[in-house]
């Protein structure tokens, strides 16, 4: 491996384990409670170095969520190498993260997953942060579409569509379990809503059907 990609593997490993000691201590006593400071003296580094890492202290836990900025947009990519329409392809990479109990798609109990989600949705100023992060998902998804759709403001609108129907598809799987319902249980209406959900895109968006 080069020198650069090197470089590039340690800095990515040290997002990540900052990132965990930051979201660690924030589980335990609040992210209101936890200041900058203590975050960089527990990750062993100083503060001018964390915030070359994360600009924001919301950023410690919003990196955890950055890997899926642009995990739709890849989606429609590699769907249109083999062939495939986006919104089928979009449908079956959310079908298949229900089977994987994806934490992004809100079918998950896992004690440590339901702690992060509440949170990142509990904390007024990383909900409010989490806001860019769609964002960014609907800039990349726009730009996927745009060789698919007639102008960018076409491209826009369906963005903005599919990634409000992905959040709303996970946050009914969050509400559900959230309110003690069984994985299993909740299973089989999420992969009905999906494709309810998707049928009701397909129709409103035929030029990606």
């Amino acid at each position: 491996m080069s020198e650069t990609g090197l470089r590039e593997r340690k800095k990515q490993r040290m997002y990540q384990a900052v990132s965990d000691i930051a979201i660690g201590l924030f589980l335990e006593r609040g992210f209101d409670a936890v200041s900058v400071a203590e975050v960089a003296a527990a990750a062993e580094i100083s503060k001018p170095t964390l915030f070359r890492y994360f600009p924001a202290k919301e950023d410690l836990v919003l990196h955890r969520l950055a890997d899926h900025e642009r995990e739709s947009a890849e989606v429609v990519v590699a769907a249109r190498a083999s062939g495939t329409a986006p919104l089928p392809a979009l449908r079956r990479h959310f079908l298949d993260g229900l089977a994987a109990h994806d934490p992004v798609t809100g079918l998950n109990d896992h004690p440590q997953v339901r702690a992060f989600h509440t949170l990142l949705y509990g904390t007024p100023s990383l909900a409010a942060r989490l806001h860019i992060h769609l964002e960014r998902s609907e800039t990349a998804l726009a730009e996927a579409l745009a060789d698919d759709l007639p102008d960018a403001l076409d491209a826009r609108l369906a963005a903005g569509q599919i990634v409000a129907v992905r959040r709303i598809l996970a946050e009914e799987n969050w509400r559900r379990i959230g309110a003690g319902e069984p994985v299993e249980d909740v299973r089989e209406a999420a992969v009905a809503a999906v494709e309810r959900a998707f049928a009701v895109l397909g129709a409103g968006l035929p030029g990606l059907a």
